[in-house]
């Protein structure tokens, strides 16, 4: 556990981490929160940020879009060697997310998990229900003429509770997964969440789950160490 830390040397430490390792060094699992921060994925789009004030924005080399980072949520950096875990990045994410999903089915919330958009999100009207989604990912289907994933997701009634973003390098992941606790939610107004306009992004807090930060982050850390295991 790193406690409170910048988000830039942590950013900076992962990269020196991932280059250093060699195929005998362990992995690791740091697990923190930053003070407010937005950070911006590769394929960052610079309209994504609608107005971010006095908050920082840092430039990474993650995969995906715009997020923000503050105090009351967890964030987790798996550092991984996938070649010696034995599996591949579609299914080291998979695991990434079923860790997010467990942590919150053990506060009594269902995660959900959209077709093609990374993270895990909640029914705003049922956290707790078990219905499925119809954009679940196995029931994403095809364009007509086959050429894409299908149509775009849609978010009508959820809230995104944790967000996605990783790098591999030489087969190590870096970067990682950040849940919402309790925050001040105020800073994703000032940006489109993950490359998203108007997509909601909520906490435990919003609906009705209250635990302390170190719990969320105790039980998101154990769960990971279990699901990302050979």
């Amino acid at each position: 556990m790193l406690g409170l830390a910048d988000y830039l040397p942590t950013y900076e430490a992962m990269q020196a981490f991932t280059v250093a390792r060699t195929p005998d060094t362990p992995d690791a699992l740091w697990i923190c929160e930053h003070p407010a921060v937005y950070t911006q994925g590769l394929a960052g789009k610079s309209d994504h940020i609608l107005n971010p004030g006095n908050i920082p924005v840092i430039a990474t080399n993650r995969g995906g879009q715009v997020t923000y980072h503050g105090p009351g949520q967890v964030v987790a950096y798996p550092l991984i060697d996938l070649k010696r875990a034995g599996y591949f990045v579609k299914e080291y994410v998979y695991r990434v997310e079923e860790s997010v999903i467990k942590t919150l089915a053990h506060f009594g919330v269902t995660g959900h998990r959209v077709a093609g958009a990374p993270g895990i999100y909640v029914r705003l009207d049922d956290p707790a229900g078990h219905a499925p989604l119809d954009q679940r990912p196995q029931k994403r289907t095809p364009a007509p003429d086959g050429t894409a994933p299908g149509p775009e997701p849609s978010f009508v009634g959820l809230g995104k509770i944790a967000a996605l973003g990783i790098k591999v390098s030489r087969n190590c992941t870096y970067h990682g997964l950040a849940l919402n606790v309790a925050m001040d939610l105020e800073p994703f107004s000032r940006i489109n969440p993950c490359g998203y306009a108007g997509l909601q992004t909520i906490d435990l807090s919003t609906i009705g789950v209250s635990i302390a930060w170190q719990e969320a982050a105790d039980v998101l850390s154990q769960k990971l160490t279990t699901y990302l295991s050979p």
